[in-house]
């Protein structure tokens, strides 16, 4: 058996080396915007820290894990911290489906969308828009977690970044509230959905089963604003047995460590969603792939908001 130190050591490796935590190139990751014509100056810069573009990998190398945990194969799996990054992360790319990439874009993409019906003033840079490094912070390493941050932060200070706004909750958490603990750098930090002004649905009045993450529920109290942006759009969503404060994981990032644990986890929040008998709906990048593995039906926010717009 494999100990999750050895998975911990090769994505700590890997964020060295590469800046994430899989070793791909960058701008093979980070290829989202290429058609977007997006500005790149205005008031708060788009940054999404790679965690949609990540899903896909995060699938695939996972599954070849879950194939592994457990079996007499497991013990080989510490041997992949001392293969080269580059070679491993090019390895991955290649063997990762492009229809799953291109479902990760379309998200980001939507919600391009959404922040330009809603007026608000922003820009993208792709060469500022990096890995949080969050996923070492989860796993335990705080002292690569803090040593990528510092770097990130000095980075999108020497570019006069003041503001930001995210679309994940993993990457809102970090810039929100570990960065300035450990780096000392201070950014104006906003979740897409608190910057949308969106009116009127022409689809009448709906129910969907809305999944809180736990950065969101438990860590930064923001679950109670995209429920009032989908209200303003007359959907309403559904009562859970768990939800803000005391949201049900859908089990990540365990599945980094242990995709059998994961699923656990994961199931019973699922039974928990499907319980209310509407259309499940995620914003999270993790939870959207978590749920949909083990065989949800589940759609992102960004797409539900995208349906109004026409």
């Amino acid at each position: 058996m494999y100990h999750p130190r050895d998975i911990i050591e090769t994505i700590a490796g890997n964020l060295r080396a590469t800046r994430n935590p899989f070793g791909i190139p960058h701008f093979m990751v980070n290829r989202w915007w290429g058609r977007s014509k997006l500005p790149r100056q205005g008031d708060a810069l788009l940054f999404t820290g790679l965690m949609y573009q990540f899903i896909p990998y995060i699938e695939k190398s996972t599954g070849y894990l879950s194939r592994y945990e457990d079996t007499p194969l497991s013990r080989y799996v510490g041997y992949t911290r001392y293969v080269p990054s580059y070679l491993s992360g090019l390895g991955l790319a290649m063997i990762t489906p492009r229809r799953e990439k291109q479902k990760m874009n379309g998200i980001l993409n939507n919600i391009v969308r959404v922040l330009n019906a809603s007026r608000v003033d922003f820009y993208y840079r792709p060469e500022l828009d990096h890995y949080s490094g969050i996923l070492l912070y989860d796993l335990g390493d705080r002292d690569t977690f803090v040593t990528h941050a510092r770097w990130l932060a000095d980075r999108l200070k020497k570019a006069g970044v003041r503001k930001l706004i995210t679309v994940d909750p993993h990457t809102t958490y970090a810039l929100k509230e570990l960065f300035p603990k450990y780096t000392g750098s201070r950014f104006e930090v906003h979740p897409y959905f608190e910057m949308i002004q969106l009116k009127g649905g022409n689809n009448g009045r709906r129910t969907v089963a809305l999944h809180d993450p736990c950065f969101y529920g438990r860590y930064l109290g923001l679950s109670d604003v995209p429920a009032k942006a989908l209200a303003e759009l007359g959907i309403d969503c559904a009562e859970l047995e768990r939800s803000g404060a005391y949201t049900h994981c859908c089990g990540g990032p365990a599945e980094s460590v242990s995709p059998r644990l994961a699923d656990d986890v994961g199931r019973r929040r699922l039974a928990q969603l499907e319980g209310t008998g509407a259309p499940i709906v995620a914003m999270c990048p993790i939870c959207l792939g978590n749920l949909r593995k083990l065989g949800a039906d589940v759609r992102d926010l960004s797409s539900v908001l995208v349906e109004t717009l026409s």
